[in-house]
C-alpha cells in the first residue's frame, strides 16, 4: 500500500509563514513528479505548485515569489514553503505525486488527505 501523508497546516495571521511537508510511504520504486493543489470553499481545487524528479518547479501566478516548493527524494518527501501568506490563500491543500510501485508496474497518481490552511488575524 502506498501513501501519501501531509502534515503542516494551521491557523497563522497574515504575512506569516508555514511549511507543508508531504511524505510518500510504503512499496515504491520510483517517485515522478510531485505537486500541491489548494480547494477553498466554494472553489474549485487548483493548482499551487509543482516539481519534477529533475527538481524543476512551476507556480501558480498568485503564488509566485511567496511559496517554495522542494522536495527530498532521499525522504520521500516534498515540502511547501508558505511566505507573506494572505486571507485568500486560506484552503485545504492536497499533495499530489506520480509514483511506480514496483520496476514493472504502471505509473500511478496519488493524492495526500489535506491539510486546512487559514490565514487570518
Amino acid at each position: 500500500q502506498v501513501q501519501l501523508v501531509g502534515s503542516g497546516g494551521g491557523l497563522v495571521q497574515p504575512g506569516g509563514s508555514l511549511r507543508l511537508s508531504c511524505a510518500a510511504s510504503g512499496t515504491i520504486f520510483s517517485i515522478y513528479s510531485m505537486a500541491w493543489y489548494r480547494q477553498a470553499p466554494g472553489k474549485q481545487r487548483e493548482l499551487v505548485a509543482n516539481i519534477g524528479s529533475d527538481g524543476s518547479t512551476n507556480y501558480a501566478d498568485s503564488v509566485k515569489g511567496r511559496f517554495t516548493i522542494s522536495r527530498d527524494n532521499a525522504k520521500s518527501t516534498m515540502y511547501l514553503q508558505m511566505n507573506s501568506l494572505k486571507p485568500e490563500d486560506t484552503a485545504v491543500y492536497y499533495c499530489n505525486a506520480d509514483m511506480r510501485r514496483f520496476y514493472n508496474s504502471p505509473v500511478r497518481n496519488y493524492w495526500g488527505q489535506g491539510t486546512q490552511v487559514t490565514v487570518s488575524s
